[in-house]
Formats: structure tokens, C-alpha cells, sequence
């Protein structure tokens, strides 16, 4: 009998302040901006998920195989190349606002960015609340 495989980023109890603590000055300023952004967009607190993840909120999903699971409604790792940001809810659907963003890259549900200052703040933030809506909905991400 086989074992299941166990997630290895899960929300757990690690400080959110002292993780952004020791991003640099620049960098920790556009996350604060990130935090207040995701945090209004989904009513919940950050949390920090393994070891370089902020998540906001949670959502549970199943996969056509039968796999389920907890996972975050939206967040971002402050990695070095880029802020990663977590749209969960995929981005096909996002097309126009994507279009009106800014300078970016994606993959999966990643949307990269070097700094806030490449994108149009309003339009990102509509693009988390429409993914956090679209996630509470109960429908599936759209990759």
C-alpha cells in the first residue's frame, strides 16, 4: 500500500514580520504594499506557507484524480529575480486587465514582477480580487 504524498508548503506559524524583516529596504517596501493589497482583497490575515510564502486566506480544492486539498486564495514570495505573486485562479480569463498591467511574465498561477513600479497598482489589485472571487465561487483555476 502506497503512501500519500505530503505537500511540503503548508501554512504554518512562522512569522510574517520577521520574514520581510529581512527582505531588502526596497523590496520590503513594495511587499508591505503587497500585503495591505492581498490582505483588503481577501479579509484575512497574512500567514506565511513553508518557509518564503505569504498566503492570504485558504480555499479547498479537488483535482478530477481525487486529490484535495488546502491551499492559499492568493499570495506572493518576495524571490530574488522577481516578486512572485500567487494568482491561483490562473489567468485566462484575465486577459484585458493583463494587457493594461504592465511589465510582467507568468507560469501557471506565478505572475512575475521585478517591482511594483513596472505595474499599474489599481489594475493588479483588480486582478487579485477577481481571482479571489473567482476562487470563492467554487469554480476551478483556469490555467
Amino acid at each position: 500500500m502506497g503512501r500519500k504524498a505530503q505537500l511540503k508548503t503548508t501554512r504554518n506559524a512562522r512569522s510574517v514580520t520577521a520574514f520581510l524583516a529581512r527582505q531588502p529596504p526596497d523590496r520590503r517596501t513594495d511587499c508591505q504594499v503587497i500585503v495591505n493589497l492581498m490582505q483588503e482583497a481577501t479579509g484575512s490575515p497574512p500567514a506565511m506557507w513553508g518557509t518564503s510564502i505569504v498566503g492570504f486566506g485558504s480555499y479547498r480544492y479537488r483535482y478530477a484524480s481525487g486529490r484535495e486539498g488546502d491551499w492559499m486564495l492568493t499570495g506572493f514570495s518576495p524571490r530574488v529575480q522577481s516578486l512572485t505573486l500567487y494568482i491561483m485562479a490562473g489567468f485566462t480569463r484575465y486577459g484585458a486587465l493583463l494587457a493594461k498591467l504592465g511589465k510582467y511574465g507568468t507560469g501557471g498561477s506565478c505572475l512575475y514582477i521585478k517591482r511594483l513600479a513596472d505595474v499599474d497598482l489599481t489594475v493588479l489589485t483588480k486582478l487579485v480580487e477577481e481571482s479571489v472571487r473567482h476562487l470563492r465561487s467554487g469554480r476551478p483555476a483556469e490555467y
